[in-house]
């Protein structure tokens, strides 16, 4: 027997919503022949052209390796290009290509049925309130590192 049974711990039940969140967004964006992380990068490119690998990978919630992995495969399609910061030339500008513009509307378009989907399965209050349980959520195990 555990000191805690696994229906009642929180984290168990996040992670399935998480796990069933990117196995959608995964169907959703495979069309568009990208990943969902490759997805979340060129989501980010589209609203911040320019930034760091480093600050990229902040956003996406990965690892500055995994961003390098990520940006590497989208440099390799011609998704993306990279070059020197005017001031600080050890820093590279990444920004999305004409080709990842468009693979990143398409699979942005379908990713957001995803999210619609989801959001439709709850009320305007309910919503508010999800999304306020799992700030709160990140915000505790947060202090806790």
């Amino acid at each position: 027997m555990t000191s805690m049974p696994p229906e009642e711990r929180i984290g168990s039940h996040v992670k399935r919503a998480e796990q069933a969140l990117l196995a959608a967004k995964n169907a959703a964006v495979k069309p568009a022949a990208v990943t969902v992380p490759q997805y979340a990068a060129l989501l980010w490119l589209s609203e911040k052209p320019g930034i760091s690998a480093a600050a990229l990978a902040r956003l996406c919630g990965v690892t500055p390796p995994t961003m390098n992995t990520v940006l590497k495969n989208l440099q390799e399609r011609a998704l993306i290009e990279r070059t020197p910061h005017e001031w600080h030339r050890n820093v590279l500008e990444t920004r999305l290509t004409e080709e990842g513009r468009a693979v990143m509307e398409l699979a942005d378009a379908r990713a957001v049925r995803v999210e619609r989907a989801l959001a439709a399965a709850f009320s305007t209050e309910e919503r508010e309130q999800l999304i306020a349980l799992l700030g709160r959520c990140a915000e505790v195990l947060d202090a806790q590192r």
